[in-house]
């Protein structure tokens, strides 16, 4: 068994039984993080040394095991053409103006990862490498490919062809599957050790198991085939997905990250009656017990997540930047004491 925090979460991601660690799946800069590191929003978006030293300090401030980066999912987008909404120093970025109506010919954009903010991504990630990556798992975080025709076409289009013409929606999926695999395989030569998938328009808060199986996992499957597991690849989606965490589990994805709303205990046991090793991540409320709650709060959701099998314990989703950073210690804190 591993014995410091980045050995223990690869060997989680790698399938290996280990004590459980604490990492964020997804976003987690704070303004107090910013305030103690000195990197501060919109520059961390967009700049590579400032990325760095932002996400850096989920290790040496916070005490996760791994760091990621960027903080946003509009990267891909806005090479796609779309308009973005600068977030200034309080908020992510987000889509202003969609590039494509459906019925548009989606247009893949030449040299993918040489434009837009990718480059400044992946020196962000040869940076941590040097700077923390004896301590933390580097992290690289990209778009699920359903996830990003929402961001070409705009959420309310995408569902409802979803339902009504799906074949209408799938040139912009199959667009974002080939560009999400140009970008994952970057993300690996800058020196990244793990990728995270985030689909979070694949969430059964917002399509149907049916349209999950047919429209996100098919797409999801290809990207992870193309890493040819050069590297472990985490899948996050929100919501409740207890009806499709079988099919998550057979996209090839090395670990499922998933929100409280996911009964992990009822996930654990369908997987072992089947089969399934694919490790289970979560499952710390980012709202009730990190924003609002206090650490005894954070302590409980702690426990009960290991109690019900997760592998490695993680927010439910991004953290807002507004959480105190107390709360994120006491998450890391009690994980390290769990016997």
């Amino acid at each position: 068994m591993g014995t410091t925090k980045k050995e223990r979460v690869l060997g989680v991601l790698r399938g290996e039984k280990e004590k459980v660690a604490a990492i964020s799946v997804c976003q987690y800069a704070t303004y107090e993080l910013m305030e103690k590191t000195g990197a501060y929003w919109p520059e961390a978006h967009y700049e590579a040394e400032p990325m760095a030293r932002l996400a850096a300090g989920g290790a040496a401030v916070i005490g996760l095991g791994a760091v990621r980066v960027p903080y946003c999912q509009t990267v891909e987008a806005e090479i796609y053409g779309a308009a973005i909404k600068d977030g200034g120093k309080t908020h992510i970025p987000s889509i202003a103006v969609h590039p494509y109506q459906i019925g548009d010919e989606p247009k893949i954009p030449e040299d993918f990862v040489k434009k837009g903010r990718i480059p400044a991504i992946l020196e962000a990630i040869r940076i941590l490498k040097r700077d923390v990556g004896d301590e933390a798992v580097v992290m690289g975080s990209i778009v699920g490919p359903f996830s990003v025709a929402a961001n070409l076409v705009g959420i309310s289009a995408l569902l409802k062809a979803s339902l009504k013409k799906p074949d209408s929606i799938v040139p912009y999926i199959e667009a974002a599957t080939e560009t999400a695999i140009q970008y994952a395989n970057a993300v690996i030569e800058a020196g990244a050790e793990a990728i995270v998938i985030e689909d979070m328009m694949a969430s059964l808060d917002m399509i149907s198991p049916r349209t999950y199986r047919a429209l996100a996992a098919p797409y999801e499957k290809k990207v992870i085939d193309s890493v040819a597991k050069r590297i472990p690849v985490i899948v996050h989606i929100c919501g409740k997905l207890d009806q499709v965490m079988p099919d998550i589990a057979a996209t090839g994805a090395d670990a499922i990250s998933v929100e409280s709303a996911v009964d992990i205990s009822a996930a654990r046991q369908k997987f072992d009656e089947a089969g399934i090793k694919t490790p289970i991540l979560g499952a710390v409320h980012p709202i009730k017990a990190l924003l609002e709650g206090m650490p005894e709060d954070v302590a409980a959701a702690v426990k009960k997540s290991a109690e019900d099998g997760a592998a490695l314990i993680s927010p439910d989703c991004s953290v807002a930047p507004n959480t105190p950073l107390e709360q994120l210690i006491a998450m890391v804190e009690t994980t390290e004491n769990l016997s």
